[in-house]
């Protein structure tokens, strides 16, 4: 069965095959890139909760969230609340999102941004590097294991931090053998898109405990917080309930303030 993802892949994959820069030139250019940010680190020495906060415009399923946002004030809103890194889409077609945003954000802030778009290559890895991304997006259900193994590599490399997604166990174990050491657990089914909090909590406790674990997807607000912080969840990327938000650093602040209770 097709899913909600097949489609976005596939318009990134043509766009990857007809992307005839050289890649050893990328690679060149992002080794000579701006130092990064340790996104792995802001995760991991954040307490009692890492929340990476989304600078997301719209999204495929809910249409429009924030359209006209501006990139760095939202993201320096995200950092005075307590957020540890910002996650920023840079997907035109489907999310609205731009390489502009991630630099608008990352210029106004001082901690790490994630690019969150759908890697397909490794033109996109040296990409991310180049545009001043800290860290890159693998999503394990988007690649078979010889990308996962060569893009997770690459973007070590190059410096770069690595957010591997994952859906369910066996995605776990592919993401573990590339040395995964950030591992997303995306709440939201693939064929239904449904939040699956259950789902997310049983691989959360199949990972081993030098792994830090991400909640994705489907995290309305404080509430959900306790629970996925007891299923040994280290951080939460959160976009959509911050992005509409009536005040983002007041957002960020009480999923932190929630992790305590």
């Amino acid at each position: 069965m097709a899913t909600y993802l097949d489609a976005i892949l596939e318009a990134h994959r043509t766009e990857a095959t007809r992307d005839s820069r050289s890649l050893n030139t990328l690679i060149e250019q992002a080794r000579t890139a701006a130092p990064v940010r340790d996104f792995g680190a802001a995760l991991r020495h954040a307490s009692p909760l890492g929340v990476i906060a989304e600078v997301k415009r719209r999204s495929p399923s809910k249409g429009d969230l924030a359209p006209d946002l501006d990139p760095g004030l939202l993201a320096s809103a995200y950092e005075s609340g307590g957020a540890a890194c910002v996650s920023v889409l840079t997907d035109v077609d489907h999310f609205g999102g731009s390489i502009d945003d991630l630099q608008a954000a990352r210029s106004a802030m001082s901690i790490p941004v994630l690019r969150k778009d759908f890697t397909v290559s490794a033109h996109d890895v040296a990409d991310a590097r180049r545009i001043g991304a800290d860290a890159v997006l693998l999503i394990v259900a988007a690649l078979d294991d010889a990308e996962l193994l060569d893009f997770h590599e690459l973007a070590t490399e190059l410096g770069l931090s690595v957010l591997v997604e994952v859906h369910d166990e066996a995605e776990a174990d592919r993401a573990l053998r590339v040395g995964a050491s950030i591992i997303g657990v995306n709440q939201r089914d693939l064929h239904t898109f449904e939040v699956d909090t259950a789902r997310a909590v049983r691989v959360a406790a199949s990972l081993p405990p030098e792994v830090i674990r991400v909640a994705e997807s489907g995290i309305p607000g404080p509430a959900a917080i306790p629970e996925l912080v007891a299923a040994g969840f280290d951080a939460v990327l959160v976009g959509e309930s911050l992005v509409r938000h009536h005040g983002p650093r007041e957002g960020v602040a009480a999923l932190i303030e929630a992790a305590t209770g």
